[in-house]
């Protein structure tokens, strides 16, 4: 019985590398990560995407010699979409250096194969983007930003098993891990539907941004019919996950502050929602005709128009993001107290 309490134990206590290096370079690429979402969702929301033609060179420059006062001081959608594909190739580069240093600092089997899997993501989006623009296909464009989310998400969780939490998620616990093990199942039920349904979300919204000229008017009404239906049902559920962590005091604060800062993302996520269809397409149901917004126009690619609609994409991001995020916290707790408690059992016995 000892020698299986020692092979559970083992792997559980290397849960951290010796070196410092990986958790900085990490962060850095989930850093990087979030502009360049926003980039990108600014590059959708101006119709930019075709603005340089071809790929992977810019005007025929090799990318990263194209000149920067042609850049900085050219057209407005040349220089957003050439800084999309400078911060992805940016991304791209840090993620290669990740992949060298867990290999040569991190001694967690499972940590490399996760940066591989990451590198991989990486040179998979950038493929997308590169098609995206030699097939002038707008639906590559799309799948581009839906699996750019993805990747974001694996950035964050990469970056959280360098977190103190990570190593032991037990002892930040206010509670015995037999009490943590009763109150850990309705959060983590609730989080991972939760997960799913904002990224069914996000697919929704990606469908509506980049749906054919040629699609029918009733198309449309009926995608922004599912996505607004989608967003109160998101948001039963996180206003659910809140209440369900707020009463669970035993677990963790890593975890239960997830409840606070979801409903935060949930709440701006619905006013930029609101002003992104204000923007675009006015007040519905007449109620912009009264002498208080009577002025009011619909400017086509207005500077709010355009930052207003890649805000409402970005926090969309940042929101599934801290559902995968806790989720990942969740399970991690979860399997800590499986071993935690066979670690008892074998002491008892």
């Amino acid at each position: 019985m000892t020698t299986h309490v020692e092979t559970i134990d083992e792997p559980v206590r290397q849960q951290q590398p010796s070196s410092r290096w990986p958790k900085p370079v990490a962060a850095l690429i989930s850093f990087l990560t979030f502009p360049l979402i926003f980039v990108g969702g600014l590059v959708t929301t101006t119709d930019a995407g075709m603005a340089v033609p071809d790929w992977p060179t810019t005007y025929g420059y090799n990318m990263f010699l194209y000149p920067w006062y042609t850049w900085f001081f050219g057209p407005w959608d040349v220089f957003i979409e050439h800084g999309h594909r400078m911060l992805g190739a940016l991304v791209g580069l840090a993620t290669i250096a990740l992949v060298i240093i867990v290999f040569r600092k991190d001694d967690r089997p499972w940590m490399r194969k996760l940066v591989v899997i990451a590198l991989l993501a990486v040179v998979a989006q950038g493929m997308l983007g590169g098609l995206r623009v030699t097939q002038n296909n707008v639906q590559l464009a799309m799948v581009h930003g839906c699996f750019g989310q993805l990747f974001f998400a694996l950035t964050a969780v990469i970056l959280t098993t360098f977190s103190r939490f990570w190593g032991n998620p037990v002892a930040e616990c206010q509670a015995e891990a037999e009490t943590v093990r009763s109150q850990l199942a309705k959060p983590l039920r609730l989080a991972l539907i939760t997960t799913v349904l904002v990224y069914l979300q996000v697919v929704l919204g990606a469908l509506i941004r980049h749906i054919p000229v040629t699609a029918s008017t009733q198309t449309f009404s009926t995608l922004v019919i599912f996505h607004v239906a989608m967003a109160l049902v998101v948001i039963g559920h996180i206003v659910a996950i809140a209440l369900s962590l707020r009463k669970r005091k035993a677990l963790a604060p890593a975890v239960g502050r997830y409840g606070k800062w979801l409903t935060c993302l949930v709440l701006l996520q619905v006013g930029l929602g609101l002003g992104t269809w204000v923007l675009k397409y006015g007040f519905p149901m007449g109620l912009g005709e009264n002498r208080f917004f009577a002025n009011h126009l619909v400017t086509t690619y207005g500077w709010w128009q355009e930052h207003i609609t890649t805000a409402h994409v970005a926090i969309g991001a940042l929101l599934f993001t801290n559902c995968v995020l806790l989720t990942t916290r969740l399970f991690r707790l979860r399997f800590e107290v499986g071993v935690e408690k066979v670690r008892v059992e074998a002491d008892t016995t």
